[in-house]
């Protein structure tokens, strides 16, 4: 009788596996920006050049600055999740991570491993850096859930109260879910006993799919608690604000680009178009979601009567600045990251080691 030998998945199969997913979610990308873009707009790529030639060099300039700016914002959500965190570090932190993730399919998870290295550097614990990723990844996502809700909001409130059916389903799914993750959210501070209940409850699911794990979800969830309910307590304000002026402040970029290319519609269905663009962004089939931002960004504004050239033109600007230039300004920031004093990290235990 033979015997079957089972293989671990070495890691020079999972770096071809991870190769593969990239050059697959990139040419994804290319697909859609150079035909499934123009197509679905019904448009054609010298007319949305002719657009884009338009916009002038000040304006450019200007675009430019409110990308720093809405950046800059974001750093009052990272340095009030990280104790001692300055803002210069979380500027560095923000675009690094950034163009990593905009590089990449899936790229949160790249961008994360570049804060960790960046942050470790400086001589943050991994129980400081592990907290706050959970609390900004929290905050993040419920941010997202939450523009698709204010943008039928903007639309009942203005001339066209029209809410389209996609838009709908995306804020009852995005309801739904938010709720449903802020609530186990503010359980788990709440109350000990429900946090116990959820790290359980996880493990026993866990234990059926994972038969190798490091340690009990049930007590890292108990350990996450106490150091969670410390950063949102003191820190929930400025990590809101940060967010809010981040979006605002991307939102502005967004009317300015549309102003540019000819796009002329009410404000909150601008908005709408904005939030569906925002949300798409967190699909990680492609590098933050590009090529399927700007396609849904623009079929949005077709369906409220946009020119589709200067529909297409302007989601392809937005993208161009929110997009493609946070990879240069990550360049910048791994340069002054490479050139910022380092400090060793502290000694930590096995818990510590794993959170």
């Amino acid at each position: 009788m033979s015997t079957v030998v089972v293989r671990e998945p070495t890691r020079s199969h999972n770096r071809v596996r991870r190769v593969v997913q990239a050059v697959l979610g990139l040419g994804l990308a290319a697909a859609l920006l150079i035909w499934g873009l123009p197509y679905f707009g019904k448009t054609s790529w010298s007319h949305v050049w002719e657009v884009l030639t338009r916009v002038h060099w000040t304006t450019a300039v200007l675009l430019l600055g409110g990308v720093v700016v809405g950046l800059y914002c974001y750093t009052f959500t990272l340095t009030a999740s990280m104790h001692g965190l300055k803002h210069w570090q979380a500027l560095i932190v923000n675009v690094a991570g950034s163009a990593v993730g905009n590089l990449l399919p899936g790229g949160g998870a790249v961008g994360l491993a570049a804060t960790y290295t960046i942050c470790r550097s400086w001589g943050f614990s991994r129980r400081e850096i592990s907290t706050s990723a959970i609390v900004t990844g929290v905050w993040n996502v419920l941010a997202r859930i939450a523009l698709p809700l204010l943008a039928i909001v903007g639309l009942y409130a203005g001339t066209d109260g029209h809410v389209p059916a996609g838009l709908k389903d995306a804020a009852v799914a995005g309801a739904l879910t938010g709720a449903l993750l802020f609530g186990l959210f503010v359980a788990v501070l709440a109350s000990e006993r429900a946090a116990v209940a959820i790290g359980q409850g996880i493990d026993r699911i866990g234990g059926r799919l994972f038969h190798k794990r490091s340690m009990s979800v049930h007590d890292l969830v108990v350990d996450l608690r106490a150091r969670i309910s410390d950063i949102v307590r003191t820190g929930w304000v400025p990590m809101t604000l940060g967010l809010v002026g981040f979006f605002a402040v991307y939102y502005c970029i967004f009317l300015v680009c549309m102003h540019v290319t000819g796009v002329h519609l009410f404000y909150g269905q601008l908005f709408a178009a904005y939030a569906i663009g925002r949300l798409a962004t967190a699909v990680g089939v492609t590098p933050g979601g590009l090529g399927i931002t700007e396609s849904v960004t623009a079929a949005a504004l077709i369906a409220w009567g946009a020119e589709p050239g200067a529909a297409v033109a302007g989601a392809v600007l937005f993208s161009a600045y929110t997009h493609f230039m946070e990879i240069p300004l990550g360049a910048l920031g791994w340069t002054a990251w490479t050139l910022s004093p380092k400090k060793e990290p502290p000694d930590e235990g096995p818990l510590e080691q794993t959170a």
